[in-house]
């Protein structure tokens, strides 16, 4: 009987920011300005490192890289949620649910690692400068670039490996604007909570030992900038945007995955909270 309850999701039905039109409206605006802004600055951003010689540089290069994966980051559901605004019934096939995990998980967690290359290169730069140049070579930086694509590819199989063989059954709503994985859970018709522990684990691991390298980093870093007579200005003004990006992007994270309490309102908070993150 239990089997007999259980089909074969081909949809599933995103309920959404809110139920007023002037308010997706707004949002409609909002988002669409947003991500035309992201799309055309991290574009501007990758031509100007390409083709500008001056900027041949290891910081340069694994700045054209994060802006590009922040441009693809962006592009996984935001597309989706704008067009989504203008419609009435907001649907997306399990397909589509599942690239919008499989793509974001991938360059979300691509991110996290290249964040701390970019730390561990502002590290190398400010604390051994004079050997810099043979520390971060062309080598070593295509290997953190290609590390972090791989990491990025391992976490997001996985993750989704976790979930696409799940039974489903009975309502299809995502309380949300787009696909995630705490979300879809919530949605099979079975005990999920060993599932929840394995996911959470796999995104804390991460998460947490990315956090922890970027502190490592950025502890030595202060500690020389306070140690220092010469250049510390220049040299914090260097980190003060990496680090930037860093609170925007972990900061919802944490919140989403390890606060225990689900309230409804506040994941949603915290959802376009970490969507605008992306954007900006």
């Amino acid at each position: 009987m239990e089997e007999a309850n259980q089909s074969v999701v081909s949809e599933f039905i995103i309920l959404g920011l809110c139920d007023s039109w002037d308010l997706q409206a707004f949002f409609l605006v909002t988002f669409s300005s947003l991500y035309l802004i992201t799309v055309l600055g991290n574009i501007f951003i990758v031509v100007l490192i390409v083709t500008d010689l001056h900027l041949h540089s290891p910081m340069y290069f694994l700045l054209a890289n994060l802006s590009f994966i922040d441009f693809c980051l962006s592009s996984v559901s935001t597309p989706k949620i704008i067009t989504d605004f203008l419609k009435e019934n907001k649907i997306i096939s399990f397909v589509g649910c599942m690239c919008q995990i499989f793509f974001g998980h991938f360059f979300g967690g691509a991110e996290m690692v290249l964040l701390v290359s970019m730390a561990y290169d502002r590290y190398v730069a400010i604390c051994k400068p004079l050997h810099y140049s043979s520390i971060m070579d062309r080598h070593v930086c295509i290997g953190l670039v290609m590390t972090s694509w791989i990491i990025g590819f391992l976490h997001s199989v996985s993750q989704l490996v976790l979930i696409v063989k799940l039974p489903f059954c009975g309502p299809r709503e995502l309380d949300s604007f787009f696909c995630d994985i705490p979300l879809v859970i919530k949605l099979a018709c079975m005990d999920t909570s060993i599932l929840e522990i394995l996911i959470n684990a796999d995104s804390g691991v991460l998460a947490t030992i990315c956090f922890i390298l970027l502190l490592i980093s950025y502890s030595h870093i202060l500690f020389t900038v306070c140690h220092s007579t010469d250049g510390a200005s220049k040299a914090l003004s260097t980190c003060t945007a990496h680090i930037t990006v860093v609170v925007l992007f972990f900061g919802p994270c944490i919140f989403i995955y390890l606060w225990p309490v689900s309230i409804t309102w506040v994941d949603k908070f915290l959802l376009c909270f970490m969507q605008s993150s992306q954007l900006s």
